[in-house]
């Protein structure tokens, strides 16, 4: 029989649970009183062992999801009784759906359901054409929905064998859109290989891809032989015609990174651009290579991606919606950048995460947010809805697009913990690792306009928040200061621009003034532990 296992309730006044993680995975042996999967409560964490032994046969709610106590969040049964009751359509880690058994033609390849919200997916790029060999886990297809771009993994080895859909096809989830025949070394795979790849057999369906002849991606092995790195990666050094593997990979298990390519392109001098008429400030790698490869789009024409079309949607939408109204403040930034300076190196040693101006910035803003939060309040249906929690959203500049990651419950943080965070989801957002929930429902935005060295920026509010603050470049000037005597004098101060742009609906410009001189107040004498 099979026996559910619950979320259990830890305390009387608890009701709901986090899963942070699943210690087993669809189809592996439990025994009883072994832990199973842990959990995150207001007041615990604990791990929660299965009630019986068994086979884990499914699991019903994925990590990160808070659910009910007594909710069912997986089944077990004996193991003669796994098979027949395992779902078909589950996915080998047990989560979300990703593919199903089509017997012995293959494996089917289905369009992902990445949030509860989330009921399609436009495939925006192939990583494997048909007849290539596929590792489990490695990455197969891009696809782009209204809240992440996500790289999907093969849910098995094997060669691809057909693909349904092409390139800017947009699917409902559960659609299959591939299929992944028997292992290389097979021989049912090897025929698979001949069919995929021959001409006189018809293809069963008009949008099935057959294998063509294709430029091979460069890219770094690990210790197993496999090639290591992500698709943006492989085609900025398909454009300068790089060998990756001899590149060093910095990255995680000696993947290749985005900056190790920049860093060698930029030693290599492929990139540079034309050595300017007179002495200009240094042009980073990221820069270089962006130039590069925007030199090669002159009289393109060239479509929306999906990313850019919502972008481009929400920014008409935002501009239709609010009044926008906007306050600059000029801040003195002194005491942040010496402390900065001082600490940045036992920060890092001590935390594993660098020491930015992006955490200072945040935490002013969570405090300026708590005293005044009409600025962290929005407007919906003819009432101002204000929020229980600071939910900060960072927005991050990617190379096709901009996304906004959340910070959740952001006031709850400690500064580590916000540093943290913020640098991890930054990090996640580049590499398209962000879960859906991750990328949506922020109360309040932060934008570094300033990266380029702006002075600041105007920025549009992101709906149905009802203000945003965008962070202008950091500079020395000379500043008139005065002493405690009242007598005046010129030094050089670190000075930043900050713009806040707030929906006039409901957010009078005397509270944007109170937010910002709040704002300004926590960085101007900063005087708290950053751990």
């Amino acid at each position: 029989m099979p026996t559910d296992v619950v979320m259990p309730q830890m305390g009387e006044s608890i009701f709901e649970g986090t899963i942070t993680k699943w210690l087993k995975k669809a189809g592996e042996s439990v025994e009883k009183d072994e832990p199973l999967f842990e959990i995150s409560t207001d007041k615990v964490d604990a791990e929660i062992p299965a009630p019986v032994a068994g086979v884990l046969s499914e699991i019903k709610v994925n990590e990160g999801a808070t659910v009910q106590v007594n909710t069912v969040v997986a089944v077990l049964t004996e193991a003669g009784e796994a098979e027949a009751l395992a779902p078909k359509n589950q996915s080998a880690d047990g989560f979300a759906p990703l593919l199903s058994s089509s017997g012995t033609a293959g494996t089917d390849v289905v369009m992902p359901q990445l949030g509860e919200s989330i009921f399609e997916g436009t495939i925006t790029k192939w990583l494997k054409v048909v007849g290539d060999p596929v590792e489990k886990d490695e990455p197969l297809f891009e696809i782009s929905t209204d809240k992440v771009d996500a790289e999907i993994p093969a849910p098995v080895a094997g060669l691809l064998t057909e693909i349904k859909f092409a390139e800017g096809a947009t699917v409902a989830i559960n659609t299959v859109v591939a299929v992944i025949g028997g292992s290389p070394a097979s021989p049912h795979a090897e025929g698979s290989e001949k069919s995929a790849t021959a001409e006189a057999e018809p293809a069963p369906s008009p949008v099935t891809l057959r294998a063509t002849p294709a430029p091979e991606d460069p890219a770094p092995t690990n210790a197993q032989g496999r090639l290591r790195s992500s698709p943006l990666v492989r085609r900025i050094a398909r454009e300068n015609q790089l060998d990756l593997r001899r590149i060093t990979g910095t990255g995680s298990a000696g993947r290749i990174t985005k900056e190790d390519v920049l860093r060698h392109l930029s030693e290599r001098g492929a990139v540079a651009p034309p050595p300017p008429a007179a002495p200009l400030p240094a042009v980073s790698a990221t820069e270089q290579a962006a130039a590069a490869a925007a030199s090669q789009l002159p009289g393109q024409v060239v479509p929306l991606s999906r990313m850019r079309s919502i972008i481009a949607d929400r920014m008409v939408e935002s501009v239709a919606i609010a009044p926008h109204v906007y306050t600059v403040y000029k801040i003195d930034m002194t005491r942040i950048v010496r402390l900065r300076e001082r600490e940045r190196s036992r920060f890092e040693q001590k935390h594993g995460v660098k020491l930015t101006f992006m955490p200072f910035i945040a935490a002013a803003a969570i405090e300026a947010l708590r005293r005044h939060p009409i600025v962290n309040a929005s407007l919906k249906d003819g009432s101002i809805h204000y929020h229980p929690h600071i939910d900060l959203g960072i927005a991050v500049a990617l190379e096709w697009g901009l996304i906004v990651p959340v910070v959740k419950q952001a006031e709850t943080l400690s500064f580590v913990a916000l540093a943290r965070s913020m640098a991890d989801l930054a990090e996640r957002a580049r590499s398209k690792k962000l879960k859906p929930e991750e990328a949506s429902g922020s109360t309040f935005t932060l934008t570094n306009s300033g990266v380029f060295g702006g002075e600041f920026g105007t920025p549009l509010i992101n709906q149905p928040e009802s203000a945003i603050l965008a962070i202008g470049g950091l500079k020395k000037e000379p500043v008139v200061i005065t002493d405690a005597e009242g007598s005046d004098a010129i030094a050089i101060r670190a000075m930043q621009s900050f713009c806040l742009g707030f929906d006039h609906r409901l957010i009078d410009g005397a509270d944007g003034g109170k937010f910002m001189s709040m704002f300004k107040r926590v960085l101007e004498t900063w005087d708290r532990e950053i751990g």
